[in-house]
């Protein structure tokens, strides 16, 4: 009835193909693959219940009220601490701002960095909640192919000479959808190349912390460069329902832009909860958390690929992820994996086919398997039923 009201912009945001997926699998007897989904036993919900008591008693009213823009204080403080512990960064709390989920801050880039029809680089695959926030903002996508190690960087640079794009937005570690991980070589590549060209590097990194053996890998944005603009999120590390995650951004203008767009958007992100998270992160070990978040998904990545190996035809390939929570497949040429979704979907098993993850609408031979949030044995049994429709 009042189609002809709404705006351009708005005609150009796509739907979650993975929201609507997320639908049909309400029933417990469907094995959802689908969904990028923390396991629920990794929620420190005791030590969260004592830090809302705690909060509440020890500050009050002041937790109910409206706050910074650019989020509380101390948390950004904290974060700026524990950047600088792990990662070496020499970031400061003022460069900091509190978002409502990683989700937030790259709904936030689009509207402050792109104009329609201005150029910004993805990788290809990329995450589909990228390409669904950029797309509201009509830029013209240009996808460079992902390899074992991260882009082709000559073909990378072969585009920053021929389109000077706005930004380039990259998840180096265990990257959505795919699992793979940017070599040192690689991250060290991208930096130079940011910097020669003057792009905006967008570096997102929701899964860091989840590497199943050694340390987290070093920051592409943990140098001086003024261009870079690390995004954080502890969704995947306490718990996603609370909505919170952060940005780091080095230039003073770009960061007053944000914070102005994130004040016009929504104030301020949850106060309370920033309140409950600064006192869960003050008062536990977060190390030994995340450890147990990694051993966990760990055994959980190992079960889905040895069912893969065991179950899977030998024309069927996939990726080994070192952490986080996904492995890509590639099906033959001539299979497309909408298809196969939707006889897996008879047998009660989902997935998300890889079309989304394309910015170019290909009906793709690829799917995304998610094995963070089902245990071993219904992984096993999920990775069965696919293989029998394979």
């Amino acid at each position: 009835m009042f189609e002809e009201k709404i705006s351009e912009l708005s005609k150009a945001t796509p739907s979650s193909f993975i929201r609507e997926i997320l639908k049909t699998t309400e029933r417990e007897d469907v094995i959802s693959f689908a969904g990028g989904l923390p396991n629920p036993i990794s929620f420190p919900s005791e030590e969260l219940k004592e830090s809302t008591n705690r909060v509440i008693d020890e500050y009050g009213s002041k937790v109910f009220q409206y706050s910074l823009t650019a989020g509380l204080p101390e948390l950004r403080e904290l974060i700026a601490a524990q950047l600088k512990e792990k990662q070496g960064m020499d970031v400061k709390g003022d460069e900091i701002i509190i978002t409502t989920g990683s989700q937030q801050a790259l709904d936030m880039i689009g509207k402050v960095l792109i104009n329609p029809g201005d150029c910004v680089i993805l990788e290809e695959p990329s995450y589909l909640g990228a390409i669904q926030a950029f797309s509201q903002y009509m830029p013209e996508f240009m996808a460079i192919p992902l390899e074992n190690d991260g882009m082709n960087m000559d073909i990378l640079e072969e585009k920053l000479k021929e389109k000077n794009p706005k930004f380039i937005y990259t998840v180096p570690n265990f990257q959505n959808p795919s699992g793979l991980t940017y070599s040192k070589e690689k991250r060290e590549e991208l930096h130079r190349l940011s910097r020669k060209y003057n792009t905006i590097l967008i570096e997102d990194d929701p899964y860091g912390d989840l590497k199943f053996e050694g340390e987290p890998y070093g920051y592409i944005s943990k140098s001086e460069f003024a261009g870079s603009i690390l995004l954080g999120t502890f969704s995947k590390t306490v718990t996603p329902g609370m909505r919170l995650g952060y940005m780091v951004i080095r230039d003073a203008e770009l960061r007053f832009r944000i914070n102005t767009a994130k004040e016009a958007a929504d104030l301020h992100s949850n106060v309370f909860s920033q309140f409950i998270l600064l006192d869960y992160l003050k008062n536990n070990d977060i190390t030994q958390h995340i450890a147990r978040i990694r051993s966990l998904y760990k055994g959980q990545s190992d079960a889905m690929i040895k069912a893969m190996e065991d179950m899977f035809p030998s024309d069927v390939s996939f990726t080994r992820p070192e952490g986080g929570m996904f492995i890509w497949v590639t099906l033959p040429e001539n299979m497309k994996a909408v298809s196969l979704f939707e006889k897996t979907r008879e047998k009660n098993v989902v997935f998300v086919p890889g079309d989304p993850f394309y910015v170019d609408g290909r009906k793709a031979n690829t799917l995304r398997l998610n094995y963070t949030n089902c245990d071993e044995a219904t992984i096993t049994e999920g990775i069965r039923r696919i293989s029998e429709v394979l």
